[in-house]
């Protein structure tokens, strides 16, 4: 058989290589990439995730292997990085289509030495395909808080162990219906194979707790009682991707005040979210650098300087008492969209903690620490495994003149 399948390589030109790829591979739609790649070119063989990043094997002549690395490289997904490709050339065997393969893990960990090395992306803010789907009332996604495809929503904050894949993270305790199940396995569908895609019938949902504890709402009335709590002036405990905040009305002097006295900080500015760029500019000095950044999946706190304006839903004076910058950021998940686009005003989104404590992540622990600062409590039963706050960004002008990001707290993004 090896000598039949050597004299039909030789005569038409078809090779095999195994393909070893290192780097910031998984979460980031690699392997969907790859099958498209592969099947465009007429490549055929598979791909599998491995704790080391991933192994790809193709069959094809001389030239469709040649383009296929060269795509490979070049066109890969937008936060896709490669660190090392190691390529070995093997015997061809006669693949018949290209197909992507569950996660090996005893291939994975063939040498016993081997540590995880796969990077996983940071959580990743709301694309604008999952945004418009968010808003359009006849997508079966409407409204629905933790919306999220390929292409966005969490990654590192519910990764349990690598390689990445959907039993491996804490969305392994909501099985797929088979609406998901059919965007998953479609190559041609956003969702195809997104680990972490779910919607309002087999997903995570939202419930909206009192210091107690109790429910008083689930999904869409939970946010509603939300709203409703912070346009009453009250403080609410949310949990987002990577961990609470402590949410209050930005323009509500006196509860952001009380927020203060709670949370034990007397003079440190608070961040502040805003529904839109365009309110942000009518209230703050934003270069186009500034509005990138804040725009970016990457979505970070970004320090600025704030116009000595009366605008309408100017933001209370105790939020950054005597200070000339504010640290403000756009909605970066789904629930923070719902949120602010049924408020209409900045709010206060601060770290869900005591200060000088850890972020809290678990919903209990929130309700225990947080349960004398929260009036009330916006959670979602989606576990968080790795907490990760916001990353704070400062841009400073070199003497050439250009605008240069500078890292202050390197977290999320």
């Amino acid at each position: 058989m090896t000598g039949l399948i050597a004299r039909f390589s030789s005569v038409t030109n078809i090779q095999r290589h195994q393909l070893r790829v290192s780097g910031l591979v998984q979460g980031v739609g690699f392997r969907p990439f790859v099958y498209s790649l592969a099947t465009s070119l007429g490549v055929l063989g598979w791909i599998k995730n491995t704790c080391q990043g991933v192994v790809i094997e193709v069959e094809g002549s001389t030239d469709q292997l040649h383009q296929f690395q060269q795509r490979l490289q070049r066109d890969k997904p937008l936060h896709a990085m490669i660190q090392q490709m190691e390529v070995t050339q093997l015997e061809p065997i006669g693949y018949t289509a290209f197909a992507i393969h569950h996660s090996d893990l005893s291939t994975a960990n063939s040498d016993s030495q081997a540590q995880p090395a796969a990077l996983i992306l940071p959580d990743l803010a709301t694309c604008p395909a999952c945004l418009a789907e968010l808003f359009d009332p006849g997508d079966r996604r409407y409204h629905y808080p933790l919306i999220n495809c390929t292409h966005c929503g969490p990654r590192y904050s519910i990764v349990r162990s690598l390689p990445y894949d959907r039993s491996n993270t804490t969305m392994r305790s909501f099985p797929m219906c088979p609406q998901c199940q059919q965007e998953y396995d479609d190559p041609s569908d956003r969702r195809f194979h997104a680990q972490p895609t779910a919607c309002s019938h087999c997903g995570p949902h939202l419930e909206f707790w009192n210091q107690q504890g109790q429910v008083l709402a689930s999904h869409d009335e939970a946010l509603q009682e939300a709203v409703a709590a912070i346009r009453q002036g009250k403080i609410l405990a949310v949990k987002g991707l990577g961990g609470f905040h402590l949410i209050a009305d930005a323009t509500n002097n006196a509860a952001v005040t009380a927020l203060r006295q709670r949370k034990h900080r007397p003079h440190k500015p608070f961040a502040v979210m805003y529904p839109s760029l365009e309110l942000l500019r009518d209230q703050c000095h934003v270069s186009n650098e500034e509005a990138e950044l804040l725009e970016s999946a990457i979505a970070p706190i970004v320090l600025i300087a704030i116009k000595n304006s009366q605008q309408p839903f100017a933001i209370a004076p105790a939020t950054n008492p005597g200070n000339p910058l504010l640290g403000v950021m756009l909605p970066y998940t789904p629930l923070h969209h719902l949120l602010l686009r049924e408020l209409g005003h900045p709010i206060i989104a601060t770290s869900g903690n005591l200060s000088g404590a850890p972020l809290c992540f678990d919903n209990q622990d929130a309700l225990d620490k947080l349960g004398n600062i929260a009036d009330g409590f916006l959670v979602h039963n989606r576990p968080i495994e790795q907490p990760v706050d916001d990353s704070i960004v400062r841009f400073v002008t070199l003497a050439t003149g250009e605008n240069q990001p500078m890292i202050l707290r390197r977290a999320r993004g």
